[in-house]
């Protein structure tokens, strides 16, 4: 099966390589992803982190990255996009090493900072990677083959990422406590090295075979260049929020706000009141992305016919099913059948939502608009959660997701409308 979806006969050979190291590069996150980061926050819960802790963990990488994303943004134009990319991936990948070894060396509160401490040093290369990712990929990929490309990653993922969380979820049912969640973590950090090799192997295209009828950038006047430097204004580049990129940013803010929002309470919701054991969350995950992957395979041609923009506004519209129906759940059962149409509605948001960014960025000022989006993301992540946790304690888990739920549909109705 994997032999026939890596199949290329389509596609020009000049562009075969970078697509190959794009869906390997994401194979292998997604061994990454169903392991180490999919089950640390189901171990920090475990090992009694509260949730405000669970949410740090998320809003620390959001903090440094609000910081840094400018910079980085800037940096990122003077460099070769594809090694910064790799080099920053490898610094930021590394950082899931010593979770392998903690519970040997410290006790369980112990544990807890050290893994705030360890996501705060990851989230510094993070930046970069971030910004330079997306960039990468509109320097690698051109523009007809982008929704094929997104969506074949989609597949990649779903695909290791499925039977990882299912091996991570039998591992933790038969080994012992906490020797399995080191296995587990040390699986993720294969799957982090290997990834970070295939980024090395991607390659920016010339810029001509990327966008064929682009007219040539701008020219800076050079009076106005001389001063950028000692501008505020300038160096922020807020002029993007002059364009009609605002309305972009401020619709993937409000998606990007309600995904995040529900992050740190899944964890707690899931082992405090469905009190599932994490063989039941592994094959969740699975399903989850069982129907990713069926649903990945339709969005190029879903894409062609209703278009990015349409396909992210009612998919992040439909994500508001999730929430709902996890907070009137009672049973691992339950918990199966939303993670069933949950990962089918995601299939689509997570293939259509760069794309309909991308869309409306000028091929040749990327890393700024990029950066900006970068800040957009991690104050939503930043926002989301810690705010998440304060009002599932002000009015519980449950009436948690079911507002969440309730913001995500108007989430959706706001891309379609003004994004």
């Amino acid at each position: 099966m994997l032999t026939k979806l890596l199949r290329q006969t389509a596609i020009p050979r000049e562009y075969q390589s970078n697509f190959l190291h794009l869906y390997f590069d994401i194979g292998w996150y997604g061994v990454l992803s169903g392991s180490a980061i999919s089950f640390l926050n189901i171990y920090a819960t475990r090992i009694g982190a509260t949730g405000f802790q669970i949410g740090l963990l998320g809003a620390l990488p959001a903090a440094v990255n609000l910081l840094l994303a400018i910079p980085a943004g800037r940096w990122l134009q003077a460099q070769h996009t594809g090694r910064a990319v790799f080099w920053t991936a490898v610094f930021y990948r590394a950082g899931y090493l010593p979770l392998i070894f903690l519970p040997q060396i410290l006790d369980e509160q112990a544990q807890i900072v050290a893994i705030l401490l360890i996501t705060f040093l990851m989230a510094i290369p993070l930046t970069p990677v971030g910004v330079g990712f997306n960039a990468l990929f509109a320097e690698a990929v051109p523009t007809e083959y982008r929704a094929h490309v997104a969506g074949m990653r989609n597949v990649m993922l779903a695909i290791t990422f499925m039977l990882t969380s299912l091996l991570s979820g039998y591992i933790l049912d038969k080994v012992s406590f906490p020797a399995g969640y080191q296995i587990v973590f040390a699986i993720g950090t294969l799957g982090a090295a290997m990834s970070a090799l295939h980024l090395y192997f991607v390659r920016p295209l010339p810029a001509d075979s990327l966008e064929p009828h682009a007219l040539p950038p701008p020219q800076m006047d050079p009076a106005k260049k001389a001063l950028s430097p000692r501008n505020l204004f300038s160096s922020l580049r807020t002029d993007v929020w002059k364009t009609p990129f605002r309305s972009v940013l401020l619709a993937l803010f409000a998606f990007h706000f309600t995904q995040y929002l529900a992050v740190p309470i899944f964890p707690l919701y899931n082992v405090r009141v469905l009190q599932l054991n994490d063989d039941n969350i592994g094959i969740g995950m699975a399903l989850f992305y069982l129907t990713v992957l069926l649903g990945s395979t339709q969005i190029r041609k879903v894409a062609q016919t209703f278009g990015n923009k349409n396909i992210t506004g009612w998919s992040v519209a439909a994500l508001a099913v999730y929430p709902l129906l996890l907070a009137i759940s009672s049973s691992a059962a339950h918990y199966y059948g939303v993670s069933l149409l949950g990962g089918l509605v995601f299939a689509f948001v997570s293939g259509s939502y760069a794309n309909y960014m991308l869309e409306h960025i000028p091929a040749h000022d990327r890393p700024s608009h990029l950066a900006w989006y970068t800040i957009i993301l991690n104050a939503s992540m930043l926002i989301g959660s810690l705010g998440g946790p304060v009002v599932a304690g002000v009015i519980g888990l449950a009436n948690a997701l079911i507002l969440i739920g309730v913001l995500r549909l108007l989430a959706g109705i706001y891309i379609l409308k003004w994004g």
